[in-house]
């Protein structure tokens, strides 16, 4: 990692609520990270008016342009690459990406996914929780490997299901979460507290459960 603040370059497709947690967390006195810039697969993406008004810079790399998801993915680490980044955030990228692009990023790309991994990988996990009819529920940040939404856990927020929970009251209180325990990961490795060793997230020095830390709520 570069000496000072760690440089994170977030990567999103959308509203971009995760993208303003992290704004807000590095505009904080002290922080030990910043945004440096914030890379959209969408020109539309309204997360690219929340960063340009935080004054961070923003580009596009629109992956209608490209005939591949190669091309695409290639296209896109050399956009990245222009930061020397510490850090790469996907905070509602909706892409999968390509197993070159992973490897590039090995050790230093972190992902937010709502659902207590390893439960309900992919799409649609508050419904799924709801149907289940699981009592819990939450969040999980994680670090991104080739398998899709199976990186080794950081943390995980538990959100308690209420009766008469709809998928949408549930996706309101687990954004909660996620605004929380989001930015208090890239903390954790801007300060070079946290890394992946193989298949596993070290923290403070001693490797974490495959749930990563959980908080309760």
């Amino acid at each position: 990692m570069s000496q000072g603040v760690c440089k994170v370059v977030v990567l999103i497709s959308g509203s971009g609520s995760n993208l303003q947690a992290l704004l807000d967390a590095s505009a904080e006195a002290g922080a030990s990270f910043s945004v440096c810039t914030v890379i959209s697969n969408k020109p539309e993406a309204f997360g690219l008016i929340r960063a340009a008004e935080a004054g961070v810079p923003t580009s596009v790399v629109n992956h209608r342009n490209f005939s591949s998801r190669e091309s695409f993915d290639q296209a896109l680490i050399a956009e990245i690459d222009q930061q020397q980044p510490d850090l790469v955030v996907l905070a509602g990228f909706m892409r999968i990406l390509t197993p070159e692009f992973v490897r590039h990023y090995r050790g230093r790309l972190l992902n937010i996914h709502p659902s207590l991994l390893p439960k309900y990988q992919g799409l649609h996990t508050h419904q799924r929780a709801l149907e289940a009819g699981d009592n819990k529920h939450g969040v999980t940040v994680h670090f991104v490997t080739e398998e899709l939404d199976g990186g080794p856990a950081i943390v995980q927020a538990i959100v308690p299901i209420k009766e008469g929970d709809t998928p949408e009251s549930l996706a309101k209180r687990v954004q909660v979460q996620e605004h929380v325990i989001y930015p208090m990961a890239v903390t954790w490795f801007a300060q070079k507290r946290l890394k992946m060793l193989e298949d596993r997230t070290q923290l403070d020095g001693e490797l974490l459960p495959s749930c990563g830390a959980q908080v309760s709520n």
